[in-house]
């Protein structure tokens, strides 16, 4: 442990030292999986001699590994560990929350986040505007698939299997007859990447809704805007979905995810 006399300069020599090993940490994650030393130091504005002594440190300490084969550097296993750590750390309701809370105050419309849970569609966040749609946003509620524009978000972003038995219970027997104009409209909605209803779940009540995303292109849940018809008019095409979309993406970049091309 370092003495409380330790030297002020070597302290902050320290501190660069930790300071530079991170930027090349960073650059190494930028240009994944490997990079050669010349492409690294560029990138990071250093002399490549610099970077080659804190890469053989990196190395030492397993946070970077150089390809034998081709001289080329990465991401060490302890790098990886790290970052999958940091990964699981990542809550999408700690995330979505704040966010929300600034479009409910900035449109005046309930917003609300879902995750797929057991029984399907479940609202696991409320962002209450002054003339909030309570029947349908309360915590706990579970949202049919088919009959929400959030349900209808997840079975067009979700892998088939994780939807079909609920998918097959809402329609019964008309599953067959239905099947085209489903495909349809997943199609349009992966397209788009928003969908909006107008009184589909309840009479007078709109929504428009867009799937937020984790690592690897996760479906991490879906966030909802809801009014009452006609102050909100859920246009797909309107200022509203826009910033609604804008507010998706920034979760995702945060979850480090993207919508799937």
């Amino acid at each position: 442990m370092a003495s409380d006399n330790e030297n002020p300069l070597s302290k902050r020599q320290k501190v660069q030292s930790a300071e530079v090993g991170t930027e090349i940490l960073k650059a190494l994650a930028e240009l994944a999986p490997a990079t050669s030393l010349s492409r690294l130091a560029e990138h990071v504005g250093m002399p490549a001699s610099k970077v080659h002594r804190y890469l053989q440190a990196l190395i030492a300490s397993g946070f970077a590994e150089q390809d034998p084969a081709t001289s080329h550097y990465g991401l060490g296993q302890a790098a990886l560990f790290v970052g999958l750590a940091a990964i699981g750390r990542l809550d999408v309701i700690r995330i979505a929350a704040p966010r929300l809370a600034e479009l409910r105050d900035e449109l005046n419309e309930t917003c609300f986040l879902a995750v797929w849970g057991n029984r399907g569609p479940a609202v696991v966040h409320v962002e209450q505007a002054a003339r909030a749609v309570t029947l349908v946003t309360q915590v706990g509620s579970v949202l049919p698939l088919l009959g929400s524009s959030t349900g209808q978000v997840f079975q067009a972003f979700l892998p088939e299997r994780e939807t079909a038995l609920l998918r097959q219970v809402e329609l019964g027997e008309t599953a067959a007859a239905q099947a085209e104009a489903l495909a349809v409209q997943e199609a349009q909605i992966r397209a788009s990447g928003l969908q909006h209803v107008h009184g589909l779940l309840m009479q007078g009540v709109n929504a428009l809704s867009v799937p937020v995303f984790a690592t690897g292109s996760r479906l991490a849940g879906v966030i909802t805007v809801v009014g009452t018809a006609p102050g909100f008019q859920a246009e797909p095409e309107g200022p509203q979905a826009r910033r609604l979309v804008q507010v998706a993406e920034a979760i995702s970049a945060r979850m480090g995810g993207q919508r799937p091309s």
